[in-house]
C-alpha cells in the first residue's frame, strides 16, 4: 500500500492587534497610567478598528464605482 504523508502547516500565535488589545486591557484593569482613564471604546479599538477601516474602504470604492458608471452611461 502506498500511504501518502499529508503535510499540515499550522501557524499559531498572536497577531499585533490582539497583543495590543491585551496590553491595553491589562493596563486598564490594573489602573496603570493614562490608559486607566481611557474609554472602553479605545481599549477595544485594536479589535474593531481594522474591520471599520476595511468597511469604509469598500464603501469608498463602491461609491467611486457608481460615480464612474454614471459618468460612462
Amino acid at each position: 500500500m502506498n500511504k501518502e504523508k499529508s503535510t499540515r502547516i499550522t501557524v499559531s500565535g498572536i497577531n499585533f492587534a490582539s497583543l495590543l488589545f491585551l496590553m491595553l486591557l491589562f493596563l486598564k484593569l490594573g489602573q496603570f497610567g493614562e490608559v486607566a482613564n481611557w474609554s472602553w471604546w479605545w481599549v477595544t479599538a485594536p479589535l474593531w478598528l481594522p474591520i471599520v477601516a476595511v468597511l469604509i474602504t469598500l464603501l469608498i470604492i463602491g461609491i467611486i464605482a457608481v460615480i464612474v458608471k454614471l459618468i460612462n452611461d
